[in-house]
């Protein structure tokens, strides 16, 4: 499977060139030409990107607030910037963020390949070395990776859970094919049973309903007027 790129560059003849050569070297390249449009891009599948190549000076957004914004919707996507400018404060800046490297403009195109292979390389053993250490909660075909935040459902890409989230899916998981009270799901896991923990609870639930929309084997149902059930398919 190609390793798979964002590239945000403004200037046509230099994004033509590089988009051209990152697939002859055979990387998937998206190519755009603003921060606006980029981020729109991300958003549609921010763990669908190996790494992110990002210009600095672009209309609109800037590429500094593009990293921002990437960031905090995923924090373990890797990307470097490109940049005429060479300050010393630029650089700080970029690195800040949780910029991989920072290239100067112009640069030698093989270098920035070698760079690119690199940062996806480290960023994949980084992965794989976390994911072997965590503890892995399974239940039909889904997969929840508990300290990581992470759950996969079939053959579907890994999607972020919120600490509260992984720890009812956790909950559901060890307590499969039984009615379970909404009480005793507030007790056990937040230790109090309010009408704001209530309504958290409900989102929570819908939330996990949709990203296991997918499996063919999990399902939440709800009991009426008692609470819900993990239903696994055995």
């Amino acid at each position: 499977m190609k390793q798979k790129i964002l590239f945000v560059e403004d200037q046509e003849d230099l994004g033509n060139v590089v988009k051209q050569y990152l697939e002859i070297m055979n990387f998937e390249v998206l190519w755009r030409t603003n921060g606006a449009k980029a981020f729109e891009t991300f958003q549609t599948a921010p763990s669908g990107f190996d790494i992110l190549i990002i210009d600095i000076q672009l209309p609109g957004m800037d590429g500094f607030n593009l990293a921002e914004k990437v960031v905090k919707i995923n924090d373990s996507v890797p990307f470097l910037f490109l940049t005429a400018r060479n300050e010393k404060k630029d650089r700080i800046h970029g690195l800040k963020i949780g910029a991989d490297d920072y290239i100067s403009k112009p640069f030698d195109i093989d270098e920035l390949v070698l760079r690119i292979k690199n940062i996806i390389r480290r960023n994949h053993i980084n992965n794989a070395s976390a994911e072997s250490l965590a503890e892995v909660i399974s239940a039909g075909d889904l997969k929840l990776y508990k300290e990581l935040l992470k759950l996969s459902v079939g053959n579907r890409e890994q999607t972020s859970l919120t600490q509260r989230e992984a720890e009812l899916l956790e909950y559901l998981c060890k307590h499969p094919n039984r009615v379970l009270k909404r009480e005793d799901i507030l007790l056990q896991l937040w230790g109090e049973n309010d009408y704001f923990l209530g309504r958290s609870l409900d989102v929570f639930i819908s939330r996990l309903r949709k990203l296991l929309s997918a499996s063919k084997s999990v399902s939440i149902d709800n009991v009426y007027g008692i609470g819900f059930i993990f239903h696994v398919k055995q």
